[in-house]
């Protein structure tokens, strides 16, 4: 089955959605990638859906890719006498990395890397940023802060720290049991959290290897500082706008997203835009038109995918939640400023053959009104490049790789086929025309576009470019 839509859908799977039934429910509705949180549920929990998914897979003939997302270490204040504390504007407080049941004079905070990274002048945020103080001084394991925004601190509730790299590996003893299970199952994308530096993903990529494809959530301001090298080494990118508001300025997000979108672009790495996208139908059947107008931005901002998170895993309406997402992303796509505001942010092209003939595919495509570019890889590269374009005609990629087709339920406009490898011309113009009109992309005597590596069946030589009328 086709969509008739570029940008892709992610939803996440929990208690809402994981039977069979609903998850068939919310492929049909427009799910193209399920998540897994590993932050919630038990690794049998997951392998259930897991199975549920490849099952649904194997029924509706189309390639399902599964996302599998680390929850990464969690920096959380200890326990507290009564259990809370409030806090005013002005006052001061002291934390301590030992001890429980403290009080003001010594709240628990029993995480070194903190008072080994900390320095005057640095910010901690309590709670999502509800209580906001600044330290003022350090001792041996404490430090003392004054209130910047007072409320309640409780027991357990997390802390960010936007100022302070922490020497803190993104990949904690549970992570790395979950990355390990995960792997064995054989999800097709890994989301690794708490990303502050490069060295961050070189790590993961050690574990990993070329076992599923590697995404670098982006929620702590280190990471922006660095976000070139942690892009390159990343397969793709998720702007996960929740922890990254709390630790930047709300109002610096929606820049931030923009500056996301392009360089990934420029870089062909598929980015997802995260988090709230339509927050209030976790509770109510309709979003506000803000939320609306969110999800729309990030369409007209050249997204790959956007993403459900509560909406679908935990709220009253799963199901309308993802036919809204696709009605918001097929009516933005076929506003009539659509294609030019895509265009007036294309990266510029890097002067290499691959690129050169992915922009030529898309270019030609355009000018004769073919219906689909079809796209041979190996590895996923070449259908990555025409997508990069943004081109107004839909793209096919046809991989003998089981794995490099789910992973492409990410990549803006591509729509993924299995075929077996070709090794001629003839071959390749026989798989090409088929999948075409069995796929519904053309019909026959239709001019359509094929992009191909010769050697067939190499990575990396996207280098051949073929107009061919179906029937012709």
């Amino acid at each position: 089955m086709r969509r008739h839509r570029r940008a892709k859908i992610v939803a996440t799977v929990g208690p809402a959605s994981n039977s069979p039934e609903m998850l068939k429910a919310l492929f049909l509705a427009g799910v193209d990638t399920f998540r897994l949180n590993f932050s919630h549920g038990t690794h049998e929990d997951h392998a259930k859906v897991h199975a549920h998914i490849r099952a649904l897979e194997k029924e509706v003939g189309r390639p399902i890719g599964i996302l599998q997302d680390l929850q990464g270490p969690k920096i959380r204040v200890g326990t507290i006498k009564d259990g809370k504390i409030a806090v005013a504007k002005g006052d001061t407080i002291r934390f301590v990395l030992k001890g429980q049941d403290g009080d003001r004079d010594a709240i628990p905070l029993p995480h070194p890397e903190i008072f080994a990274a900390v320095l005057p002048g640095h910010h901690l945020l309590i709670d999502d940023g509800r209580v906001r103080v600044k330290v003022t001084s350090l001792g041996d394991d404490s430090m003392t802060a004054e209130v910047i925004f007072g409320g309640i601190i409780s027991n357990r509730k997390g802390v960010n720290l936007p100022g302070t790299l922490l020497n803190l590996s993104p990949l904690t003893a549970k992570d790395r049991a979950d990355l390990e299970f995960g792997l064995n199952l054989g999800v097709d994308w890994v989301a690794l959290s708490f990303v502050q530096k490069p060295s961050d993903m070189i790590e993961a990529r050690g574990l990993i290897g070329d076992r599923a494809g590697l995404m670098a959530k982006i929620e702590k301001p280190q990471a922006l500082d660095q976000i070139d090298d942690i892009i390159r080494l990343s397969d793709a990118i998720m702007v996960a706008r929740g922890d990254l508001g709390v630790e930047i300025p709300q109002e610096e997000v929606p820049g931030r997203q923009k500056e996301l979108v392009r360089a990934c672009r420029l870089a062909v790495k598929p980015v997802i835009v995260a988090t709230q996208m339509l927050d209030s139908m976790v509770a109510a059947p309709t979003p506000t038109r803000a939320e609306a107008s969110d999800v729309a931005t990030a369409i007209y901002d050249g997204a790959d995918a956007v993403m459900l998170s509560a909406e679908s895993a935990s709220g009253a309406y799963p199901l309308e939640a993802v036919s809204m997402m696709d009605r918001i992303i097929a009516t933005t796509e076929r506003h009539k400023l659509y294609h030019s505001l895509i265009r007036a942010s294309d990266p510029s092209e890097e002067q290499t053959p691959p690129h050169a003939v992915a922009a030529a595919a898309a270019d030609l495509a355009e000018a004769v009104r073919a219906p689909v570019i079809v796209a041979f890889t190996s590895s996923g590269t070449t259908a990555a490049r025409i997508a990069r374009k943004r081109p107004e005609v839909a793209i096919l990629a046809i991989t003998a790789d089981q794995a490099v087709s789910r992973r492409l339920c990410l990549l803006w406009g591509t729509h993924s086929a299995l075929s077996e490898d070709i090794h001629s011309y003839e071959q390749m113009v026989d798989v090409a025309t088929a999948v075409s009109q069995s796929a519904e992309f053309a019909k026959l005597h239709d001019q359509i576009i094929v992009v191909a590596g010769i050697p067939f069946a190499q990575a990396g030589t996207t280098n051949n470019l073929r107009m061919l009328q179906i029937g012709g």
